[in-house]
């Protein structure tokens, strides 16, 4: 196997840096992130960094990069309204949410500039994305500035859900594979996804102490 040491890893080029680091550790949420700022401009914009921190509450995070220089739409909307939509990315939008990245004037909407239709929902600030299979309304919790990367962990809350019935399992498992949502490996790379198999609740138990006897472990 390639060895790559962390001085090697510094002397990268940065964009092959930006790269390997970004794809190294795995495929990613490919999610768009929607809000209205307080002036009424919808924005709209792909964020790999989605993580579940929780069930109850219904918590997720999204990591903002460093503000300043055209970037942070989203985090100022968020902090002016409180309220966010979190939209699962389908492959019919992948180019046109690629784009979304692209740093446009706050005064411009991503919606219209990259025609992607919108829904307004009654009794929600935040616009959803129409083509979305999976669509999240939440609202701002808390968030943490971290040190190391000048980075911001944000917090927010689930308060609504919206998803195709048949894409949810009678256990509560929602089956992704089948609502065709997309997946990110690295910063460019989208892929779709397909489910092997499903587990059941990992137990210890007596066979599986059998097993791991002959087996060593």
């Amino acid at each position: 196997m390639k060895h790559i040491s962390l001085k090697e890893l510094q002397d990268y080029d940065r964009f092959y840096r930006g790269n390997l680091v970004n794809s190294i550790t795995g495929f990613k949420s490919a999610n768009l992130l929607a809000t209205r700022s307080k002036d009424g401009v919808d924005n709209v914009a792909i964020f790999s960094s989605v993580t579940h921190l929780g069930s109850n509450p219904a918590l997720f995070s999204f990591v903002q990069r460093p503000l300043g220089h055209g970037v942070g739409h989203t985090y100022y909307n968020l902090k002016e309204t409180g309220k966010i939509t979190l939209n699962h990315l389908p492959e019919s939008l992948v180019d046109r949410a690629h784009q979304s990245s692209a740093k446009y004037d706050a005064s411009i909407s991503e919606f219209e500039q990259l025609d992607i239709e919108k829904i307004d929902r009654e009794g929600f600030i935040a616009p959803f994305v129409k083509a979305s299979p999976v669509q999240l309304a939440a609202e701002y919790v808390n968030e943490y500035y971290l040190k190391e990367n000048r980075c911001i962990l944000v917090i927010c809350k689930i308060t609504d859900i919206f998803l195709h019935e048949n894409h949810l399992a009678n256990d509560g498992w929602v089956d992704i594979a089948k609502a065709g949502t997309v997946t990110i490996n690295g910063l460019d790379g989208y892929a779709t996804t397909k489910v092997e198999k499903r587990l059941s609740y990992a137990q210890i138990d007596k066979e599986l102490e059998e097993i791991s006897m002959e087996t060593g472990k």
